[in-house]
């Protein structure tokens, strides 16, 4: 599975401690994430992360184009509800497009643990189907 793994900077710390936890699944996986929380992740844990830009500056937009694609499978985007984000419409447009797309999005660390233990379980498999059928329709 293509996972997505960002966080606002106050959440950063979050991540990383998700990423150590869930090193036994996450290792599994194909990681993406925006650029300073790839490289902590990296860093913390000498997992391979291919790592898009900043967020605030486009790096949120990548991840959405990968989604658009169908290139994406689950989003793990730990939010700081509690400070304005001057990226804000593009956090809205990449949460929009998981929802159209049929992404599995977790925006706090309660929801990522809920959505890493059914991948570790292999819950989603469905998203084998999904992502076929979308590949299918974008060619048409």
């Amino acid at each position: 599975m293509n996972i997505a793994l960002i966080a606002h900077d106050k959440k950063k710390q979050d991540i990383i401690n998700f990423s150590i936890a869930y090193e036994h699944i996450l290792k599994d996986h194909n990681l993406f994430a925006t650029g300073t929380t790839g490289k902590r992740i990296a860093d913390a844990t000498g997992l391979d992360v291919f790592r898009f830009q900043s967020g605030p500056i486009g790096g949120d937009q990548q991840i959405g184009a990968k989604i658009a694609n169908s290139e994406m499978d689950i989003v793990i985007f730990l939010r700081d509800p509690l400070t304005a984000q001057p990226h804000e419409p593009d956090v809205s447009a990449l949460m929009r497009l998981c929802d159209v797309h049929l992404i599995p999005l977790a925006t706090n660390i309660a929801a990522a643990e809920i959505v890493i233990r059914a991948l570790g379980r292999g819950d989603f498999s469905w998203r084998e189907v999904i992502s076929k059928q979308q590949k299918e329709g974008n060619n048409q």
